[in-house]
């Protein structure tokens, strides 16, 4: 039987105990902030991040995965005996797939050892995604069958969530479909979801609690009865909200598993001081 590894990347700022526990191997996003150059959660975690923004003058800006990245991580496994997996961001929100297939390229011989996955989607959502396949591993999953496992997982999974505003989403070029509310009434809390691996416009509500309550009725619209469901916050420095929100989201659903997490530097770059949503994987 062989032996598999999973590698994702930061964005899904997933608890370290679940990264142990499932040996996955995480590949750094990249934060630029000014003339220094960081790895996403290695070298810059999200507190200290959103404590900086606050004061910044130079705003900060991303990169994906650098190529050597990926390459190191692979080249390791493959040495190690292992099959590769890797499950990524969407790659319509960054070039990190692009950077994974090019570090494969790159390894000759051993390249068919390699196999990118890309996830259409982004933050816990991914990681459910990622957790789904480490779990089916754990149970004696083959090569074939994680791979089809990871390629369809994403029809489980969605993020949505509320921004209070759309400058740092525009700025950083991630808005997608959610370019049509700019310029639009001011005060209004945009909600926005992750649809066919995008950035999209779902709604616009006046105030912060409305909005809340508008990202739990889409998340069980979106779930629309399937079972099991695992549940998990995205927050940006507003953790008492994203807190309120779950607890809300476990009350209404009763998920079988329920993660508190952040979003990393990277993610927050783009998402914005303030953000608060919900990641669900349901029926799988």
């Amino acid at each position: 039987m062989s032996k598999i590894a999973l590698v994702t990347d930061s964005t899904t700022y997933m608890p370290p105990e679940l990264v142990r526990k499932y040996n996955i191997s995480v590949a750094p996003q990249v934060l630029i902030w000014g003339d220094q150059t960081y790895k996403d959660g290695v070298d810059i975690e999200s507190r200290e991040f959103f404590t900086r923004l606050k004061t910044a003058k130079v705003m900060p800006s991303t990169s994906q995965v650098a190529v050597i990245s990926f390459q190191e991580i692979f080249q390791d496994l493959v040495e190690k005996g292992f099959d590769v997996l890797a499950l990524l961001v969407s790659s319509k929100l960054s070039g990190t797939v692009q950077s994974a297939m090019q570090a494969k390229d790159l390894m000759s011989s051993s390249r068919e050892k390699v196999n990118v996955v890309d996830s259409q989607s982004v933050a816990m959502a991914l990681g459910f995604q990622v957790l789904a396949v480490a779990r089916a591993i754990e149970e004696g999953a083959t090569l074939k069958d994680a791979i089809a496992l990871a390629e369809k997982s994403y029809e489980y999974t969605g993020v949505c969530f509320a921004v209070d505003t759309l400058e740092f989403l525009h700025r950083g070029g991630r808005i997608g479909g959610a370019q049509r509310f700019l310029g639009t009434m001011l005060n209004m809390k945009p909600i926005l979801a992750i649809q066919d691996g995008r950035v999209e416009g779902i709604d616009r509500i006046r105030t912060k609690n409305k909005a809340h309550d508008r990202v739990l009725e889409l998340v069980t619209e979106k779930i629309a009865g399937r079972s099991p469901v695992r549940l998990a916050t995205l927050h940006a420095n507003a953790a008492e909200d994203a807190r309120a929100l779950i607890t809300r989201a476990e009350q209404a659903l009763h998920p079988i598993e329920s993660i508190f997490t952040e979003v990393s530097p990277t993610v927050g770059t783009h998402a914005g001081p303030g953000t608060v949503g919900l990641a669900f994987m349901a029926g799988l």
